[in-house]
Order: structure tokens, then sequence, then C-alpha cells
């Protein structure tokens, strides 16, 4: 069935991989967005009738308000995403991250569906036996963490709600992001040929953009039995640390070289296992490995040798 879904945000590195799945699959979609970063990484949809596009800041309630009041489905992307850049910008961050998606709950319906992507890295830090469910307590470290928190609790008080607690994502997108840890560690592998880890034993969980996209279509499907519900969405196998993660990357780069640092620390105090086992309980399985990223990746970044694919 198909539905009028406002995408926020939908040219960002999410939503420039979910946006033409989400009309593949016979929605109507509507994306706002600033455009900050120039990109131009919807221009392949635009074709499509079933597409709109506003430019528009997300903050406004003018631009927001007669967007909102037509949509069956509001996936709300837009976020100064990371701990660096909204370390860079803290009044950005918490009026776009923060106040901005209060302002959307103030004013959706009742009936009108969000699913919302939050994270993981809200578990925050702990030893290395930190196995981290739905049900363990949460521990921000960084802004972007607590502020996701506190709009997740603000979202659980609405009936048709789905958070998702993402992963590390990565992976290749119209709008990419070199910035993303395995991305960011494959595109140093293919070009600098080394890495500095600080704390290298730290682990996180990771999950490709692809399969962020998959997971939305599946909530969509599956609405009714998934609502009012907070999943972690990861892939199961890859609970890794910095070192390991590096091991995986020499498999397909042998030049690579990384080196664990004796002094410093790392300003991303991440450090977890997370159990993904309630989102697969739901029927879903992820698609996509870490393996073939990172193949993707060494792929991409052979047509990629600038930063300006990053949000720092």
């Amino acid at each position: 069935m198909s539905q009028n879904i406002l995408v926020t945000g939908g040219a960002g590195y999410l939503g420039s991989t979910m946006v033409p799945e989400l009309l593949a699959a016979g929605h109507k979609v509507t994306v706002l967005d600033s455009f900050m970063y120039g990109q131009n990484s919807l221009a392949h949809v635009c074709h499509n009738p079933n597409f709109s596009v506003v430019r528009g800041d997300v903050r406004q309630e003018s631009v927001l308000l007669p967007l909102l009041a037509k949509a069956d489905i509001i996936i709300p992307l837009a976020a100064l995403v990371g701990a660096p850049i909204c370390a860079r910008d803290p009044v950005g961050a918490t009026t776009i991250n923060h106040d901005a998606i209060l302002m959307m709950l103030k004013h959706v319906s009742q009936h009108q569906r969000i699913l919302m992507p939050t994270t993981n890295s809200a578990y925050g830090s702990g030893d290395k036996d930190n196995f981290c469910t739905e049900e363990s307590p949460l521990n921000p470290i960084s802004k972007y963490a607590i502020d996701k928190v506190e709009i997740e609790r603000a979202l659980m008080q609405h009936p048709n709600f789905i958070s998702f607690r993402l992963a590390t994502v990565f992976g290749m997108s119209p709008r990419m992001r070199i910035d993303l840890l395995v991305n960011d560690f494959t595109y140093r592998a293919v070009h600098d040929r080394f890495v500095v880890l600080f704390e290298g034993t730290f682990k996180r969980n990771y999950i490709h953009v692809r399969d962020v996209s998959r997971v939305f279509l599946h909530a969509i499907a599956h609405f009714d039995s998934m609502k009012g519900q907070i999943y972690n969405f990861g892939l199961s196998d890859a609970n890794v640390s910095k070192q390991e993660l590096c091991q995986r990357i020499q498999k397909y780069v042998p030049e690579f070289v990384y080196i664990d640092a004796p002094v410093g620390k790392d300003p991303d105090q991440r450090n977890y296992i997370v159990s993904n086992a309630k989102i697969e309980a739901t029927g879903f399985k992820q698609a996509h490995s870490l393996d073939f990223g990172i193949q993707e990746l060494i792929k991409g970044y052979t047509m990629i040798r600038n930063t300006r694919y990053g949000n720092v």
C-alpha cells in the first residue's frame, strides 16, 4: 500500500540511499533538506513523479508544518550527525537534533507514524564485557548521544513510533561521508596506507547504509507488530574493536599498517557489544556484511580523494 512519506534531511548520507528505495517500493516521498553540503545526491530520482523536494530548514515551523500535514509517515533524518560536528556547532546541534524534533512531535497527530533513527552510542562506555540490549542502562557521553536519548524519550510518548538505535553506519552513498569509522579507516588504508589508533581495543557495532534503508522498509511493512518499540540495529557478527576492523581491512589492502598509540585518548569513548536479537526476531535479516562494505568502499575510493565528503 502506497504511503505519503516525509523524509527530513533526505539528501544526506542515509536519506540519499533510503529515498530511492522508498520510491521503488511505490511510496510517494517528499524530502525537506537544507542542502547545507551543496550536494545533488537525489538527482537520480528527480524523474520520478512520486518524488517531491523542498529546500528549507527543518527548524522553521512555516516550512515544516504544511509538509507534516500531508504525511502518513515521517522519517526524521535531518541532524548534525556525530560527536565532532556537534561539539563544533553546539547551537546548531541543539536546534536541529533536539528542538526541531520536539517541535515536530508537538504537531504530529496520533495517527501519523514516526520511524526515527537514534543511536546505540547512547550506551556509552563500558568494560570489555559490556553487552547491551534495548533494556540496558543508557550512559550517553557526547552531546550528540545525549540529545538523541532525550528525543527518544519524548518519542516514546507518541502511540505510533519505532526507534532504531543505529550502530555505526558504513558503505558508499550518493552523499558520501568518509568520517564514519569504517569509511574513514578504509579511506586511510587506500590512500595513506596507515592509521594511528587510540584505544584500539574499544569495540562498537556496525551496519551497512543499505541495510538501514531495508530495515525502515521492513518497519513500514510490519508496522502494527513493531510499533511502540526500540530496536538496536547493527550486524550481529560485527561487534569488533578498532584493531579487529583494521585486520579486516588488511585482508583487502595488505599494505595497510595500523599502529596503537602509546598515549592519548579517543574523544569518542564508546566501548560496548550490542545485541541485535530483537530486530532479528521480527524476521529481518541483514544483507550486507562488514567485509562486503570494505570491498565496496575500496572501489568507491578509486573515485574519491578529498575530504569534502565528511561532516567535519
